[in-house]
């Protein structure tokens, strides 16, 4: 029995480490493609692996090995910087690139990322996800597709130079972060931001302003893939069968590969 407890032990480390790890998505910062209550299964291989990449930190050292980039439109877990904690953004800019933000439009490499109005996005509200919205926004209510209270935010789609889409939101004219003068991604870093535009304090923002900065690639954990369970906040632990009347069942198996929607 102890042989086969540290068997499956050791399977666990491994697949945790080296294939997948479950990611819980605690806050509104990557809407629409991202509800509080999602879990996310994170793919460990596409980016190499460090220290991060291990539960616990175990074994430690300093690098990457069988190290590659990510791509612009990737969702990606990683360790913020100067904490012990794991975040979610999206990539948009690359080692090398020059990022900018005017009036709200994102900019790379001197070109502005076309930006499309797609309407509103209607989120259902819920115990973990209320009508949340940033200073200076009015609250906007309405009904989803089958008829539940919902949010309502207003939604852009955003195509990169490659073709990949994906929808932000933008709430209110922020000058703090719709105005980002041009500036260059140092080389072993990546520029992140939330797609929940005016609720993300990112890339945009330096660790002094509570924000990322530029994120090292070594503090990659892995690429966002796929949503495996979403929960609407309203379960109870000692109570099992309320598990499933809480579950979002229409989110399982979206993918994030930045066709989002």
């Amino acid at each position: 029995m102890p042989r086969l407890i540290v068997s499956v032990l050791l399977l666990a480390w491994v697949i945790r480490s080296f294939i997948f790890a479950p990611f819980n998505i605690p806050s509104g910062s990557m809407l629409p493609a991202l509800y509080i209550g999602d879990y996310v299964m994170v793919s460990k291989w596409p980016y190499g692996f460090s220290r991060y990449s291990f539960p616990w930190g175990f074994p430690s050292f300093k690098g990457r090995i069988f190290s590659s980039l990510p791509e612009r439109g990737d969702v990606v877990v990683f360790r913020a910087p100067g904490t012990d904690e794991d975040f979610i953004k999206r990539v948009v800019g690359l080692p090398g690139d020059t990022v900018a933000v005017q009036g709200g439009m994102l900019i790379v490499n001197g070109k502005p990322v076309p930006r499309q109005q797609a309407g509103t996005f209607a989120m259902p509200i819920s115990a973990n996800s209320p009508c949340r919205v940033v200073p200076g926004a009015t609250p906007m209510f309405g009904r989803t597709d089958s008829g539940a209270s919902a949010c309502l935010y207003p939604v852009y789609r955003e195509i990169l130079p490659d073709g990949r889409s994906y929808q932000v939101i933008d709430q209110v004219s922020n000058p703090r972060g719709d105005e980002v003068a041009p500036t260059k991604v140092p080389g072993g870093h990546v520029f992140l931001m939330g797609d929940n535009r005016d609720d993300s304090l990112d890339s945009r923002f330096s660790v002094k302003e509570g924000g990322i900065g530029f994120v090292p690639i070594e503090d990659l954990i892995g690429r966002a893939t796929f949503i495996f369970w979403s929960t609407d906040g309203s379960a109870e632990y000692a109570k099992p069968w309320t598990w499933f009347a809480a579950l979002r069942g229409s989110r399982i198996a979206s993918a994030l590969d930045g066709q989002s929607q």
